[in-house]
């Protein structure tokens, strides 16, 4: 999205029961989730992804994604 206003996020991992969410400002949910893992880096399931739930500050909406850790890729969780 060119000029879009950035956001602030908090974005948490699920597979951490300890972890606290970081706030991470960018300009849509999926930019935030890919931001959050490659800032803050954890080990991978055994399937090579992570997932990360990424909840809007100002709206309360949230999403969950799933990031393959080898290609790149993310999805919505299912």
């Amino acid at each position: 999205m060119p000029n879009a206003p950035a956001r602030e996020f908090r974005v948490r991992a699920c597979h951490i029961d300890t972890h606290h969410a970081r706030l991470v400002k960018e300009t849509s949910f999926e930019a935030a989730a890919v931001a959050y893992v490659e800032n803050h880096p954890y080990a991978p399931d055994e399937d090579h992804e992570i997932r990360v739930v990424v909840h809007e500050v100002s709206s309360g909406h949230e999403h969950c994604f799933k990031i393959d850790l080898e290609t790149s890729e993310t999805a919505f969780c299912g």
